[in-house]
Protein backbone atom coordinates (compact mmCIF):
# COMPACT_ATOMS: atom_id res chain seq x y z
CA UNK A 1 0.00 0.00 0.00
CA UNK A 2 0.88 3.46 -0.85
CA UNK A 3 2.31 5.55 2.18
CA UNK A 4 -0.42 7.57 3.29
CA UNK A 5 0.21 11.32 4.46
CA UNK A 6 1.53 11.69 7.77
CA UNK A 7 -0.46 15.27 7.95
CA UNK A 8 -3.80 12.11 6.84
CA UNK A 9 -3.06 10.27 9.51
CA UNK A 10 -3.05 13.00 12.22
CA UNK A 11 -5.87 14.15 10.91
CA UNK A 12 -7.80 10.85 11.41
CA UNK A 13 -6.55 10.59 14.84
CA UNK A 14 -8.10 14.18 15.95
CA UNK A 15 -11.09 13.23 14.38
CA UNK A 16 -11.92 10.03 15.82
CA UNK A 17 -13.63 11.21 18.58
CA UNK A 18 -15.58 14.04 17.22
CA UNK A 19 -16.82 12.55 14.22
CA UNK A 20 -16.76 8.40 15.08
CA UNK A 21 -19.10 6.88 15.68
CA UNK A 22 -21.23 8.90 13.29
CA UNK A 23 -24.30 10.56 14.58
CA UNK A 24 -27.73 9.08 12.99
CA UNK A 25 -27.26 9.63 9.24
CA UNK A 26 -30.88 11.28 9.33
CA UNK A 27 -30.08 13.62 12.00
CA UNK A 28 -26.54 14.22 10.13
CA UNK A 29 -28.21 14.80 6.33
CA UNK A 30 -30.27 17.13 7.88
CA UNK A 31 -27.45 19.49 9.28
CA UNK A 32 -26.22 19.03 6.29
CA UNK A 33 -29.29 20.82 3.84
CA UNK A 34 -29.81 23.27 6.58
CA UNK A 35 -26.08 24.52 6.40
CA UNK A 36 -27.05 24.86 2.42
CA UNK A 37 -29.92 27.03 3.15
CA UNK A 38 -28.53 29.32 5.19
CA UNK A 39 -25.40 29.65 3.10
CA UNK A 40 -27.00 30.32 -0.09
CA UNK A 41 -30.32 31.27 0.79
CA UNK A 42 -31.88 28.50 -1.28
CA UNK A 43 -34.76 25.69 -0.19
CA UNK A 44 -34.79 22.75 -0.43
CA UNK A 45 -38.86 22.66 -0.07
CA UNK A 46 -39.84 21.34 -2.98
CA UNK A 47 -36.91 19.19 -4.01
CA UNK A 48 -36.87 16.69 -0.99
CA UNK A 49 -36.83 13.80 -3.88
CA UNK A 50 -33.56 15.10 -5.48
CA UNK A 51 -31.92 15.59 -2.48
CA UNK A 52 -33.09 12.55 -0.91
CA UNK A 53 -31.10 10.94 -3.73
CA UNK A 54 -27.84 12.37 -1.74
CA UNK A 55 -29.21 10.69 1.58
CA UNK A 56 -29.24 7.26 -0.20
CA UNK A 57 -25.41 7.78 -0.82
CA UNK A 58 -24.46 9.18 3.26
CA UNK A 59 -26.37 5.75 4.22
CA UNK A 60 -24.16 3.79 2.11
CA UNK A 61 -21.02 5.10 2.96
CA UNK A 62 -21.93 5.05 6.65
CA UNK A 63 -22.34 1.37 6.28
CA UNK A 64 -18.55 0.75 5.02
CA UNK A 65 -16.96 -0.47 8.40
CA UNK A 66 -13.67 0.02 7.58
CA UNK A 67 -14.27 4.23 6.54
CA UNK A 68 -11.96 6.62 8.25
CA UNK A 69 -12.28 9.78 10.20
CA UNK A 70 -11.24 12.04 7.48
CA UNK A 71 -12.97 9.97 4.72
CA UNK A 72 -16.44 10.05 6.35
CA UNK A 73 -15.81 14.17 6.74
CA UNK A 74 -14.27 14.59 3.17
CA UNK A 75 -17.64 12.74 2.52
CA UNK A 76 -19.69 15.34 4.35
CA UNK A 77 -18.02 17.98 2.66
CA UNK A 78 -18.46 16.67 -0.81
CA UNK A 79 -22.25 16.10 -0.01
CA UNK A 80 -22.92 19.53 1.50
CA UNK A 81 -20.98 21.59 -1.18
CA UNK A 82 -23.44 19.46 -3.85
CA UNK A 83 -26.09 20.48 -2.08
CA UNK A 84 -25.57 24.02 -2.08
CA UNK A 85 -24.79 24.33 -5.34
CA UNK A 86 -28.13 22.28 -6.46
CA UNK A 87 -30.34 25.01 -3.95
CA UNK A 88 -28.25 27.89 -5.44
CA UNK A 89 -29.14 26.19 -8.91
CA UNK A 90 -33.18 25.85 -7.90
CA UNK A 91 -32.86 29.73 -6.61
CA UNK A 92 -31.55 31.35 -9.67
CA UNK A 93 -34.03 29.43 -11.47
CA UNK A 94 -36.78 30.59 -9.14
CA UNK A 95 -35.60 34.70 -9.21
CA UNK A 96 -35.08 34.36 -12.94
CA UNK A 97 -37.42 31.35 -14.60
CA UNK A 98 -35.78 32.61 -18.03
CA UNK A 99 -33.05 30.53 -17.38
CA UNK A 100 -34.99 27.36 -17.77
CA UNK A 101 -35.83 28.40 -21.54
CA UNK A 102 -32.16 28.95 -22.31
CA UNK A 103 -31.31 26.51 -25.55
CA UNK A 104 -28.59 24.09 -24.71
CA UNK A 105 -28.10 23.27 -28.42
CA UNK A 106 -25.61 20.40 -29.85
CA UNK A 107 -23.52 19.63 -27.15
CA UNK A 108 -20.68 17.67 -27.21
CA UNK A 109 -19.82 14.81 -24.43
CA UNK A 110 -16.39 13.27 -24.42
CA UNK A 111 -15.98 9.77 -23.21
CA UNK A 112 -13.39 7.21 -22.60
CA UNK A 113 -11.41 5.42 -20.22
CA UNK A 114 -8.54 6.68 -18.24
CA UNK A 115 -5.30 7.64 -20.04
CA UNK A 116 -7.02 7.73 -23.27
CA UNK A 117 -6.31 11.31 -24.16
CA UNK A 118 -10.16 12.35 -23.46
CA UNK A 119 -9.44 15.16 -21.82
CA UNK A 120 -7.05 16.83 -24.01
CA UNK A 121 -9.48 15.96 -26.47
CA UNK A 122 -12.50 18.27 -24.94
CA UNK A 123 -9.72 20.88 -23.74
CA UNK A 124 -8.81 21.46 -27.53
CA UNK A 125 -12.38 21.66 -28.77
CA UNK A 126 -13.09 23.51 -25.86
CA UNK A 127 -10.73 26.59 -26.81
CA UNK A 128 -12.32 26.85 -29.98
CA UNK A 129 -14.18 30.16 -30.83
CA UNK A 130 -17.76 29.78 -29.94
CA UNK A 131 -17.10 26.19 -27.67
CA UNK A 132 -17.04 26.45 -23.89
CA UNK A 133 -16.40 23.73 -21.32
CA UNK A 134 -17.78 24.46 -17.66
CA UNK A 135 -14.93 24.67 -15.57
CA UNK A 136 -14.63 22.70 -12.08
CA UNK A 137 -14.90 26.19 -10.39
CA UNK A 138 -18.26 27.01 -12.06
CA UNK A 139 -19.22 23.17 -11.39
CA UNK A 140 -18.46 23.68 -7.84
CA UNK A 141 -20.19 27.19 -7.28
CA UNK A 142 -22.09 27.57 -10.15
CA UNK A 143 -23.92 31.27 -10.37
CA UNK A 144 -25.10 33.56 -13.24
CA UNK A 145 -22.17 36.60 -14.05
CA UNK A 146 -21.10 38.20 -11.14
CA UNK A 147 -19.12 41.08 -10.09
CA UNK A 148 -15.18 40.62 -10.14
CA UNK A 149 -14.68 40.40 -6.15
CA UNK A 150 -17.35 37.53 -6.08
CA UNK A 151 -15.81 35.34 -9.15
CA UNK A 152 -12.44 35.64 -7.40
CA UNK A 153 -13.96 34.66 -3.82
CA UNK A 154 -15.75 31.10 -5.65
CA UNK A 155 -12.47 30.24 -7.09
CA UNK A 156 -10.24 30.80 -3.88
CA UNK A 157 -13.04 28.51 -2.10
CA UNK A 158 -12.44 26.11 -4.87
CA UNK A 159 -8.68 26.35 -5.40
CA UNK A 160 -8.94 25.70 -2.03
CA UNK A 161 -10.93 22.85 -2.08
CA UNK A 162 -8.03 21.26 -4.48
CA UNK A 163 -5.54 22.13 -2.38
CA UNK A 164 -7.62 19.91 0.78
CA UNK A 165 -8.15 17.09 -1.60
CA UNK A 166 -4.18 16.73 -2.65
CA UNK A 167 -2.87 17.22 0.63
CA UNK A 168 -4.84 14.32 2.11
CA UNK A 169 -3.65 12.18 -1.11
CA UNK A 170 -0.59 13.97 -3.24
CA UNK A 171 -1.16 10.46 -5.57
CA UNK A 172 -4.09 11.45 -6.42
CA UNK A 173 -3.42 14.77 -7.27
CA UNK A 174 -0.53 13.48 -9.59
CA UNK A 175 -2.77 11.24 -10.65
CA UNK A 176 -5.85 13.53 -12.09
CA UNK A 177 -6.18 16.99 -13.38
CA UNK A 178 -7.65 18.92 -10.13
CA UNK A 179 -7.40 22.59 -11.06
CA UNK A 180 -10.27 25.05 -9.97
CA UNK A 181 -9.66 27.28 -13.80
CA UNK A 182 -9.63 24.01 -15.84
CA UNK A 183 -12.40 21.95 -17.01
CA UNK A 184 -14.21 19.64 -14.33
CA UNK A 185 -15.52 16.30 -14.90
CA UNK A 186 -19.25 16.36 -15.28
CA UNK A 187 -19.56 13.59 -12.57
CA UNK A 188 -19.33 17.04 -10.25
CA UNK A 189 -22.71 17.47 -11.37
CA UNK A 190 -24.16 14.04 -11.23
CA UNK A 191 -26.04 13.12 -8.34
CA UNK A 192 -25.48 9.79 -8.40
CA UNK A 193 -22.86 7.57 -10.73
CA UNK A 194 -19.41 5.51 -10.08
CA UNK A 195 -17.59 8.26 -8.34
CA UNK A 196 -18.94 7.36 -4.84
CA UNK A 197 -17.67 4.06 -5.41
CA UNK A 198 -14.16 4.72 -6.28
CA UNK A 199 -13.99 6.41 -2.26
CA UNK A 200 -15.43 2.50 -0.54
CA UNK A 201 -16.46 -1.12 -1.65
CA UNK A 202 -19.95 -0.40 -1.62
CA UNK A 203 -21.80 -3.78 -3.31
CA UNK A 204 -25.35 -2.71 -1.77
CA UNK A 205 -24.73 1.24 -4.07
CA UNK A 206 -23.90 -0.43 -7.43
CA UNK A 207 -26.89 -2.63 -6.62
CA UNK A 208 -29.00 0.24 -6.53
CA UNK A 209 -27.37 2.23 -9.63
CA UNK A 210 -28.68 -0.52 -11.78
CA UNK A 211 -32.41 0.22 -11.38
CA UNK A 212 -31.75 4.53 -10.73
CA UNK A 213 -33.71 6.77 -13.23
CA UNK A 214 -30.89 8.94 -14.88
CA UNK A 215 -32.99 11.74 -15.98
CA UNK A 216 -32.71 13.74 -12.79
CA UNK A 217 -29.24 13.73 -12.83
CA UNK A 218 -28.88 14.88 -16.38
CA UNK A 219 -32.01 17.51 -16.43
CA UNK A 220 -29.39 18.83 -13.28
CA UNK A 221 -26.84 19.04 -15.40
CA UNK A 222 -28.94 20.20 -18.30
CA UNK A 223 -29.99 23.65 -15.71
CA UNK A 224 -26.40 24.13 -14.36
CA UNK A 225 -25.77 24.72 -17.83
CA UNK A 226 -28.15 27.20 -18.47
CA UNK A 227 -27.21 29.14 -15.27
CA UNK A 228 -23.72 29.42 -16.72
CA UNK A 229 -25.09 30.55 -20.44
CA UNK A 230 -27.68 32.60 -18.98
CA UNK A 231 -26.45 36.61 -19.98
CA UNK A 232 -23.31 35.42 -21.37
CA UNK A 233 -24.45 34.36 -25.19
CA UNK A 234 -25.02 30.96 -26.68
CA UNK A 235 -21.83 28.47 -27.08
CA UNK A 236 -21.49 25.31 -27.61
CA UNK A 237 -20.89 23.10 -24.69
CA UNK A 238 -18.14 20.95 -24.53
CA UNK A 239 -18.50 18.06 -21.34
CA UNK A 240 -16.02 15.41 -20.77
CA UNK A 241 -16.76 12.14 -18.15
CA UNK A 242 -16.40 8.09 -18.44
CA UNK A 243 -19.56 8.29 -16.73
CA UNK A 244 -21.09 9.26 -19.99
CA UNK A 245 -20.74 6.12 -21.72
CA UNK A 246 -23.09 4.80 -19.06
CA UNK A 247 -26.19 6.96 -19.57
CA UNK A 248 -26.18 7.30 -23.63
CA UNK A 249 -29.87 6.73 -23.77
CA UNK A 250 -30.55 9.27 -20.79
CA UNK A 251 -28.45 11.91 -22.61
CA UNK A 252 -29.92 11.39 -26.11
CA UNK A 253 -33.17 12.37 -24.04
CA UNK A 254 -32.44 15.53 -22.13
CA UNK A 255 -29.88 16.76 -25.12
CA UNK A 256 -31.62 15.80 -28.38
CA UNK A 257 -29.05 16.79 -30.47
CA UNK A 258 -25.68 15.90 -28.04
CA UNK A 259 -23.05 14.49 -29.70
CA UNK A 260 -20.67 11.54 -28.02
CA UNK A 261 -17.12 11.77 -29.30
CA UNK A 262 -15.71 8.72 -27.99
CA UNK A 263 -11.98 8.12 -27.51
CA UNK A 264 -10.80 4.10 -28.01
CA UNK A 265 -7.78 2.64 -26.12
CA UNK A 266 -7.26 -0.93 -25.59
CA UNK A 267 -8.25 -1.66 -22.41
CA UNK A 268 -4.98 -3.25 -21.43
CA UNK A 269 -2.88 -0.29 -21.12
CA UNK A 270 -5.12 1.49 -19.45
CA UNK A 271 -6.89 -0.86 -17.09
CA UNK A 272 -3.52 -0.36 -14.37
CA UNK A 273 -4.36 3.82 -14.56
CA UNK A 274 -7.87 3.07 -13.74
CA UNK A 275 -7.32 0.99 -10.91
CA UNK A 276 -4.50 3.19 -9.89
CA UNK A 277 -6.61 6.40 -9.60
CA UNK A 278 -9.94 4.06 -7.47
CA UNK A 279 -6.84 3.19 -5.29
CA UNK A 280 -5.49 6.73 -4.67
CA UNK A 281 -9.14 7.93 -3.73
CA UNK A 282 -10.15 4.96 -1.99
CA UNK A 283 -7.04 5.07 0.27
CA UNK A 284 -8.18 8.67 1.81
CA UNK A 285 -11.76 6.99 2.41
CA UNK A 286 -10.89 3.26 3.75
CA UNK A 287 -8.41 1.07 6.11
CA UNK A 288 -6.29 -0.64 4.58
CA UNK A 289 -7.99 -0.84 1.13
CA UNK A 290 -7.99 -4.72 -0.70
CA UNK A 291 -5.95 -3.88 -3.53
CA UNK A 292 -7.38 -7.45 -5.16
CA UNK A 293 -11.13 -6.28 -4.77
CA UNK A 294 -10.10 -2.88 -6.17
CA UNK A 295 -8.87 -4.56 -9.52
CA UNK A 296 -11.93 -6.95 -9.45
CA UNK A 297 -14.50 -4.36 -9.02
CA UNK A 298 -12.98 -1.82 -11.76
CA UNK A 299 -12.44 -3.83 -14.29
CA UNK A 300 -16.33 -5.14 -13.72
CA UNK A 301 -17.52 -1.55 -14.13
CA UNK A 302 -15.52 -0.77 -16.79
CA UNK A 303 -16.14 -3.45 -19.07
CA UNK A 304 -19.74 -3.38 -18.19
CA UNK A 305 -19.52 0.52 -18.81
CA UNK A 306 -17.77 -0.30 -22.47
CA UNK A 307 -20.66 -3.16 -23.52
CA UNK A 308 -23.31 -1.01 -22.20
CA UNK A 309 -22.34 1.91 -24.49
CA UNK A 310 -22.05 0.16 -27.19
CA UNK A 311 -25.57 -1.85 -27.04
CA UNK A 312 -26.95 1.59 -26.76
CA UNK A 313 -25.21 3.42 -29.76
CA UNK A 314 -27.39 0.63 -31.77
CA UNK A 315 -30.33 2.40 -30.99
CA UNK A 316 -29.07 6.08 -31.71
CA UNK A 317 -28.59 8.13 -34.87
CA UNK A 318 -25.50 6.86 -36.42
CA UNK A 319 -24.27 10.25 -36.52
CA UNK A 320 -24.36 10.70 -32.82
CA UNK A 321 -21.12 9.18 -31.78
CA UNK A 322 -17.87 9.91 -33.64
CA UNK A 323 -14.89 7.35 -32.67
CA UNK A 324 -11.84 8.52 -32.25
CA UNK A 325 -8.92 5.82 -31.86
CA UNK A 326 -6.61 6.89 -29.48
CA UNK A 327 -3.97 5.25 -32.08
CA UNK A 328 -4.82 7.71 -34.25
CA UNK A 329 -4.75 10.59 -32.16
CA UNK A 330 -1.29 10.20 -30.48
CA UNK A 331 0.31 9.13 -34.20
CA UNK A 332 -1.21 12.12 -36.06
CA UNK A 333 -3.26 14.65 -33.57
CA UNK A 334 -3.43 17.91 -35.70
CA UNK A 335 -4.84 15.53 -38.97
CA UNK A 336 -7.27 13.27 -36.11
CA UNK A 337 -8.57 16.71 -34.76
CA UNK A 338 -9.25 17.91 -38.41
CA UNK A 339 -11.31 15.06 -38.93
CA UNK A 340 -12.64 15.59 -35.95
CA UNK A 341 -13.35 19.50 -36.00
CA UNK A 342 -15.41 18.31 -39.55
CA UNK A 343 -17.17 15.57 -38.15
CA UNK A 344 -18.68 18.03 -35.36
CA UNK A 345 -19.59 20.24 -38.29
CA UNK A 346 -16.95 23.32 -37.70
CA UNK A 347 -13.72 23.50 -39.43
CA UNK A 348 -10.32 23.72 -37.95
CA UNK A 349 -8.28 26.71 -37.82
CA UNK A 350 -4.92 27.98 -37.27
CA UNK A 351 -5.89 29.30 -33.80
CA UNK A 352 -7.42 25.78 -33.20
CA UNK A 353 -3.97 24.44 -34.48
CA UNK A 354 -2.23 26.37 -31.36
CA UNK A 355 -4.83 25.55 -29.19
CA UNK A 356 -3.93 21.60 -29.84
CA UNK A 357 -0.65 22.28 -28.69
CA UNK A 358 -1.77 24.15 -25.55
CA UNK A 359 -3.39 21.31 -24.34
CA UNK A 360 -0.55 18.75 -25.77
CA UNK A 361 1.64 20.74 -23.40
CA UNK A 362 -0.50 21.57 -20.59
CA UNK A 363 0.12 20.09 -17.19
CA UNK A 364 0.38 15.97 -17.45
CA UNK A 365 -1.37 14.24 -15.54
CA UNK A 366 -0.75 10.73 -14.20
CA UNK A 367 2.77 11.20 -13.08
CA UNK A 368 3.88 8.57 -10.88
CA UNK A 369 1.63 6.14 -12.57
CA UNK A 370 1.29 2.38 -11.26
CA UNK A 371 0.29 0.41 -14.46
CA UNK A 372 1.37 -2.74 -12.95
CA UNK A 373 -2.06 -4.76 -13.24
CA UNK A 374 -0.74 -7.67 -10.68
CA UNK A 375 -0.62 -5.35 -8.22
CA UNK A 376 -4.64 -5.78 -8.15
CA UNK A 377 -4.77 -9.29 -8.79
CA UNK A 378 -5.46 -8.92 -12.71
CA UNK A 379 -3.68 -10.14 -15.78
CA UNK A 380 -3.79 -9.24 -19.30
CA UNK A 381 -6.05 -12.45 -19.74
CA UNK A 382 -8.29 -10.83 -17.02
CA UNK A 383 -8.63 -7.89 -18.96
CA UNK A 384 -8.71 -9.32 -22.64
CA UNK A 385 -11.54 -11.82 -21.56
CA UNK A 386 -13.32 -9.22 -19.72
CA UNK A 387 -13.86 -6.65 -22.74
CA UNK A 388 -14.35 -9.45 -25.25
CA UNK A 389 -13.98 -8.40 -28.56
CA UNK A 390 -13.61 -4.61 -28.31
CA UNK A 391 -9.98 -4.37 -28.91
CA UNK A 392 -10.68 -6.57 -31.87
CA UNK A 393 -13.13 -3.85 -33.10
CA UNK A 394 -11.55 -0.57 -32.35
CA UNK A 395 -8.65 -1.78 -33.84
CA UNK A 396 -10.56 -1.55 -36.96
CA UNK A 397 -11.90 2.53 -37.01
CA UNK A 398 -10.62 5.44 -38.51
CA UNK A 399 -11.69 9.12 -37.87
CA UNK A 400 -12.42 10.12 -41.34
Amino acid sequence: MRKIPTRTRVLNALLEPNVFPPRPVDEVFGALVARAETADGGSAEGDEDFLDGYRTVLHYYSDVPSMTPVGWQAVLDDLELRIRNRLRVRRLIHDRPAISDEPVGAPVLVVGLARTAAPITREAIARSVGHRAPLLWEMLYTDLEAPEKERRRYIKAATQHCKSVGRLSPHYRDLHRFEAESPGDSSHLLRHGVHHLARAHMPGYLDRLAGHDWHGDYEHLKLVLQVLQHGRGDRRWILHSAAHLDHLPTIRDVFPDATVVWVHRDPVTVMGSVCSLAEAATAVHVKDPDLHRIGATWLELTAASIERARAARLELPREAIVDVPYTQLQADPHGAMTALYERLGTRSTGADRANLEAALSGPATGRSHEFDLARYGLTTDDVEGAFGDYTRTIDRLRLR
